[in-house]
């Protein structure tokens, strides 16, 4: 099979032909239909804190079909349509049988493969699809799944008045989700304005302008100050500026993956009494319910899609989403 090959940090990805993958026990392989490239992604191929070693097939916001099972699977099939929860861990702890294998017992890490044809699971890692949702839509399952498990740890309550910082995929799924969950007026702030009109058919109420976003423009435009705020972009500053923004006794939920030292005022956090609440990835029912909401023909998050590439062009448009771009969410076929 073909696959676009992690060559190490700082390099280019490199497609190159590579045996097909045979599943072993508790394992299937799947046929790889669309695979969306991730800004976790393009942080691993430039920064050496995540330890990914040359020689890997990153990609794990994939989904696809099952063309071979090994020895023990029961529950998966030739033929099924999975979204793949990347987590790769035990599968037999506490946490792990209970859906949230990101507290494996044993350590979990994040899988790829989603930039071959062909990619390999566990079978605990298979969510199965329903007919009604297309490959595109199941590669978003992944991080429409990151931002819901976002929206869900805030604890927002119905009507909340909601800062978003950032848009990017991952802050215009959490417009999405804090709409559909009963968010009040929400506002985002971003760099530019070139995904304003976007944010605002995920369910934004205001777009905020560069120049006027700070404390005092955004609570004009919320009618009082944010009772949420999500940072969704994971640069140094950013959780002092959303401490900055919050109501007193407001959470701040950090979603964005910074990996820069940072500093922020204590006293701040303290004055307000605010809260402080990372967000780590996911659990396997919020798989199931972004498959729902999908499912039931809720198709905004699919405009996040703004192009379709083939393997061959992968390692050039992986590279060019580096630098600022009027690209979204880019999927990868690696059949076309």
């Amino acid at each position: 099979m073909k696959a676009a090959i992690f060559q190490g940090v700082h390099m280019p990805l490199v497609v190159q032909d590579v045996p097909d993958p045979t599943p072993g026990p508790g394992e299937v392989v799947v046929k790889v239909g669309r695979c969306g490239i991730c800004g976790s992604d393009l942080h691993i191929s430039e920064d050496p804190i995540f330890g990914v070693p040359a020689g890997v097939v990153l990609g794990h916001e994939y989904a696809g079909d099952v063309v071979a099972v090994g020895k023990g699977v029961t529950a998966i099939k030739t033929g099924d349509r999975l979204a793949v929860f990347p987590l790769e861990s035990c599968g037999q702890c506490g946490p792990c049988k209970s859906g949230e294998p990101a507290w494996c017992e044993k350590g979990m890490v994040v899988g790829g493969g989603g930039y071959g044809q062909f990619s390999k699971a566990s079978e605990f890692q298979c969510v199965r699809m329903p007919d009604g949702v297309s490959l595109t839509d199941g590669a978003l399952v992944e991080p429409l799944a990151v931002s819901l498990h976002a929206v869900n740890v805030s604890k927002m309550r119905s009507g909340a008045r909601v800062l978003v910082v950032g848009a990017g995929p991952i802050g215009l799924a959490a417009v999405f989700w804090a709409r559909r969950m009963g968010a009040g007026p929400i506002a985002v702030t971003a760099s530019s304005t070139r995904r304003a009109e976007l944010a605002m058919e995920m369910g934004a109420t205001v777009f905020m302008e560069p120049e006027d976003n700070g404390p005092e423009a955004v609570n004009r435009a919320l009618g009082g100050p944010p009772e949420v705020v999500f940072e969704c972009v994971g640069k140094p500053g950013l959780i002092q500026k959303c401490v900055e923004h919050v109501a007193p006794r407001g959470t701040v939920v950090i979603v964005g993956l910074c990996t820069a030292p940072d500093t922020f005022m204590p006293f701040a956090v303290v004055s307000k009494e605010c809260v402080i609440q990372p967000s780590a990835f996911y659990e396997v029912r919020d798989f199931h319910t972004t498959l729902d909401v999908l499912d039931a023909g809720i198709l905004t998050p699919h405009q996040m899609v703004t192009d379709e590439i083939s393997l061959a062009s992968l390692p050039e448009a992986f590279e060019a989403l580096k630098q600022r771009t009027h690209q979204c969410k880019v999927m990868v076929n690696a059949w076309s």
